[in-house]
Parts: structure tokens; C-alpha cells; sequence
């Protein structure tokens, strides 16, 4: 029997990364790393978007500030390009 390790982010916790082990388990300490770094930004961004938008609803500034974080690739592009937002493919719900 063969000995495996898993990761995930703290900022997830155990029981939330035990319940969607295919986006917050990872096999090295690198990809949780980056769950983690990704999970700080959007917190930092839901934080901005609390203060700058006093009346938006606390679940709508974290799943805007976790869609921007996921996609900061993205968003970095289109400050150069605008555009490139609207081409942008939008993930199947």
C-alpha cells in the first residue's frame, strides 16, 4: 500500500476541502500554495469592495471578489485590452 499526501489551504479548511477534493485538494504543496494566494486576494478584493460599495450584500462582494481572483489572468490582460472581456469564454453553469 502506497503513502500519499494531500494539500489544501487552510482559508478552505478541512472539511470544505474534503467535500470538494477535485478544486482544494492538491497532490503538491505548490498548487495549494496558490489556492491560498488566490483565496488572499479575493478576500483582499471583497474587503476593497465592502468599503468602496457600502450597500452591496456581503455574498455578492465574495463571489464577485472570488470570480475576479480566480480569473486575475484575465483581468491583467484586459487592463491592456479591454475587449478581451467581452470575447472572454463564460465558464458552463
Amino acid at each position: 500500500m502506497a503513502v500519499q499526501s494531500l494539500f489544501y489551504s487552510d482559508r478552505d479548511g478541512l472539511e470544505m476541502a474534503l467535500k470538494n477534493p477535485d478544486s482544494m485538494l492538491f497532490t503538491s504543496k505548490a498548487e495549494a500554495d496558490a489556492r491560498d494566494k488566490m483565496l488572499e486576494l479575493s478576500e483582499n478584493i471583497q474587503l476593497w469592495f465592502e468599503k468602496k460599495i457600502p450597500d452591496m450584500p456581503e455574498q455578492l462582494a465574495e463571489q464577485c471578489a472570488l470570480l475576479i481572483a480566480e480569473n486575475k489572468d484575465l483581468f491583467q490582460k484586459a487592463l491592456k485590452k479591454p475587449e478581451i472581456l467581452a470575447e472572454a469564454e463564460t465558464p458552463a453553469d
